[in-house]
């Protein structure tokens, strides 16, 4: 599987799974906070940080009832419109290159997901190193196309989609001019449970599509990012805020500074753990062969004596014949005085 690069990040299974905190509307409309996330971000370990850019203007109708009235009791915005809930979480355009400019000198990629056409065009002038498309925008076919025709890597979540809907999606893609492709496993759900995360999707996802496959996780806590980089996840997105006590639309599901970091340091032990194919002992573990047990004397011999299961034991450590000769060596009878604790040898063997 090639790896991607992403402004000189390599992204792949040879390399660290790579983690992008997604400050979505967790600004609450202040730039100064937003800064502050983006420094806290990088202070946590993120590779990245991600935007959205919209106005909710390009996202729905100002419409505050009917199809356009959120009015699942379930929902964390239950009660607001369409049009209301964009407008209080959309990044206003102004701020996106102070915010790009902070994460350049913080050392973190600042990429974003446009949501329309025009976005695309404005964050082409703000020279996006790579582009998220968002699980509900994955069947805009003339968005994909617009996004793909800039060559530069697409990360597309699947959301909803069938295989059939992604297939015409990652087609339309490449067709279009994207060479670089990420699919992000995704469970359109805020927040998500990790029963309904299926991660056994991931690696078919990239088998399917021949793509790098990773995860873009709405569950609480880092359990459900650190199993996808098991299965082979090789890039995370998870929602970040200083605070979920700030509030924000996002909040409830997104993860605290200290649990970003942690989510840092545990999948890249998750994707050390993985490894390779082996069996026998590695380098490391050679010097535990020792604590093994092996067949020693266990009562003083003397030329002459016989094997028995009074004088001959299985026992720790590993210097002397494995167990498996135990039996054919009981009745055999030895040529010279041994010593208790004396390691077992063939040659003792009259």
């Amino acid at each position: 599987m090639q790896e991607i690069n992403i402004a000189d990040k390599k992204i792949g299974a040879d390399s660290l799974p790579f983690v992008v905190a997604e400050l979505s509307g967790n600004h609450n409309q202040s730039l100064e906070l937003a800064l502050e996330i983006v420094d806290a971000a990088a202070k946590a370990g993120a590779h990245a940080l991600k935007l959205q850019t919209y106005t909710a203007d390009t996202m729905t109708l100002d419409i505050k009832d009917g199809d356009f009235y959120i009015d699942n009791p379930n929902s964390l915005w239950h009660g607001q419109s369409l049009y209301q809930l964009y407008q209080q979480a959309y990044t206003p355009w102004e701020w996106h290159k102070p915010i790009f400019e902070r994460c350049k000198q913080r050392g973190i990629i600042c990429f974003s997901t446009p949501f329309d056409i025009t976005a695309v065009d404005f964050l082409e002038s703000l020279e996006v190193p790579c582009y998220k498309i968002a699980s509900f925008e994955n069947t805009d076919l003339p968005l994909i196309r617009k996004v793909a025709s800039t060559g530069k890597p697409m990360i597309i979540s699947t959301g909803m989609a069938t295989i059939s809907e992604l297939d015409e999606t990652v087609q339309t893609a490449r067709e279009a001019g994207c060479k670089d492709l990420i699919l992000l496993k995704c469970t359109s759900t805020y927040p998500a449970t990790p029963k309904d995360s299926n991660l056994l999707t991931i690696p078919h996802l990239r088998d399917l599509f021949n793509v790098q496959v990773g995860l873009s996780d709405h569950t609480m806590g880092i359990g459900v990012a650190v199993a996808s980089v098991a299965l082979g996840a090789t890039f995370i997105e998870k929602h970040f805020t200083l605070r979920r006590a700030d509030g924000g639309v996002d909040s409830a599901f997104s993860m605290e500074p200290e649990e970003m970091h942690q989510l840092v340091v545990e999948t890249e032990k998750a994707w050390q753990s993985l490894g390779k194919i082996n069996y026998g002992p590695t380098q490391a573990e050679k010097a535990s062969l020792n604590f093994r047990r092996s067949l020693y004397v266990a009562t003083d011999m003397k030329a002459g004596d016989i094997f028995t299961p009074h004088n001959l034991k299985a026992v720790r450590p590993g210097f002397g014949l494995p167990p498996k000769y135990y039996d054919f060596l009981l009745g055999k009878r030895i040529k010279q005085d041994i010593k208790k604790g004396t390691p077992v040898r063939w040659d003792w063997l009259s």
